[in-house]
């Protein structure tokens, strides 16, 4: 692996096209289809936990964060708190759903190059922001169809969010603007040589410390019932 998302952004985003960040997101929802088609949840996805193979010039999810540490509470919370679903913040655990609203954080990472509440601190106050709605503000430039589905998918409710297929397809119309002269499975084509190359590779548990510790366990008490905000509320980071 050649570099994990939150700093192949650091490097590139100023380079990358919306077209080549499109076809990240379809790599990463790609992938994280291929999971979830298998009644799996991956509960801890962020940006440095999805690793970049430049040999086949993909993405892939690196497979350890199917599970937090086995000392984990009842009461408690895994993972990097800006990716963590309202849900599962306010203690209502991980579905489906939940990984879904993980794929909305990242996908404004990558159309603002910053991983999501970066000036704030990973605490309660952040939490109870979160469940109440607040959300990072689209940057400008991100295109219509993109910021549509993206809010959509980090709706406080997890019912409202369209799940992994319909992103999938979504983002596959989306990416059609971006490749009018391209037959339409061309792109999905280049994906399958590789799947069975990703599902029998293993990462190493210190590669990933190394590669991002901020996942953690967290205790949350009190907090509100999520829902949506207004866009008045929301904030730029």
């Amino acid at each position: 692996m050649d570099n994990d998302l939150r700093t192949y952004l650091r490097q590139n985003h100023n380079r990358l096209t919306w077209k080549e960040r499109i076809q990240i997101i379809i790599y990463i929802v790609g992938a994280l289809y291929r999971i979830n088609i298998e009644n799996a949840i991956y509960r801890d996805l962020h940006s440095g936990n999805i690793l970049y193979y430049k040999e086949f010039d993909t993405w892939y999810i690196c497979d350890l964060g199917f599970c937090g540490p086995a000392n984990r509470t009842l009461n408690s919370v895994y993972g990097n708190l800006p990716y963590i679903a309202p849900e599962v913040l306010a203690g209502k655990g991980y579905t489906s759903a939940s990984d879904i609203y993980s794929i909305a954080m990242i996908m404004w990472e990558v159309s603002s190059g910053q991983p999501p509440f970066c000036n704030s601190n990973h605490d309660y106050q952040l939490a109870t922001d979160v469940v109440k709605g607040v959300r990072p503000k689209s940057v400008p430039g991100v295109p219509l169809k993109y910021k549509e589905l993206m809010e959509q998918c980090w709706d406080a409710i997890p019912e409202k969010r369209p799940d992994i297929g319909t992103v999938l397809d979504r983002m596959k119309e989306i990416r059609k603007t971006y490749y009018q002269n391209m037959p339409g499975d061309k792109f999905d084509k280049n994906l399958n040589p590789i799947t069975d190359f990703f599902n029998n590779l293993l990462v190493d548990s210190l590669e990933i410390n190394e590669i991002d510790g901020t996942s953690k366990i967290y205790q949350f008490k009190n907090l509100p019932e999520p829902r949506n905000a207004t866009e008045g509320t929301m904030l730029l980071f």
